[in-house]
């Protein structure tokens, strides 16, 4: 099954960018579907696939980070083709 997350990073402390940035080079480095903006970072693919690459990086961030929030959103199916059509 196919399916779409959109995750965003928030450490809890003022030098929060290095973080962000190391989260989402680890993302990249997974070598699956990922669409990255300003607001969160958008991964596309199976489920059983995703949901085990992000446990594993999102406990890894936890452990490394005193402090920090992460919202997550899944979406059943690949919307990574989504054009507005309005």
């Amino acid at each position: 099954m196919k399916i779409s997350a959109e995750i965003t990073l928030t450490p809890l402390k003022d030098n929060y960018i290095p973080v962000i940035k190391k989260f989402i080079k680890s993302l990249r480095d997974l070598n699956i579907n990922i669409l990255e903006n300003p607001m969160s970072t958008q991964i596309y693919g199976d489920y059983d696939l995703l949901m085990s690459l992000l446990n594993k990086e999102i406990k890894n961030i936890f452990s490394q980070e005193k402090s920090i929030m992460i919202n997550l959103k899944l979406v059943k199916g690949d919307r990574s083709g989504y054009k507005p059509d309005f």
